[in-house]
């Protein structure tokens, strides 16, 4: 699993998110951004992590940072859960693990003595331009608005 890392240019990429709408990582240039993977929608630590991020969209935007959600999720699945927990930022739908792939995500994982292939729960913070700024590899879930906004020494 070859991650990104930080100096590292994004490569650009297409997706979908949960209303079928088409989200490019060139809608992001001008603005500093956050990329977050995660394993599964509706899950607790992804909950808490989406919830976080959720609770601090407000001041993230007021920092000039937007968020982005990733994960391997039908379309279908991102809606309810961007239903259920009125998630103000795109999620975006990566069946094909395309974007999972671009920045490294995907990998051997274990959980309870058992090793499967996974998304690794991480984050990537990039400048205006789309270079990797910081990684976060293991983010605070229940604090993760926080711990961008603290890197980035804006709180």
């Amino acid at each position: 699993m070859k991650t990104l890392e930080i100096g590292d240019q994004v490569p650009a990429f297409i997706g979908v998110n949960q209303h079928d709408q088409k989200i490019a990582s060139l809608d992001f240039i001008g603005s500093k951004w956050a990329v977050y993977f995660y394993p599964k929608d509706n899950t607790p630590g992804c909950t808490a992590q989406a919830c976080s991020l959720r609770d601090g969209n407000a001041e993230l935007l007021k920092n000039g940072i937007k968020v982005l959600g990733v994960s391997a999720d039908s379309v279908k699945s991102h809606d309810k859960f961007s239903t259920k927990f009125t998630l103000p930022f795109p999620l975006l739908s990566d069946e094909s693990k395309e974007v999972i792939n671009i920045f490294g995500v995907w990998g051997p994982k274990k959980f309870m003595g058992r090793e499967y292939e996974g998304i690794h729960r991480v984050t990537f913070v990039m400048d205006e331009k789309s270079k990797v700024l910081h990684v976060i590899k293991k983010p605070k879930t229940k604090d993760h608005a926080n711990e961008i906004l603290q890197l980035l020494n804006l709180k």
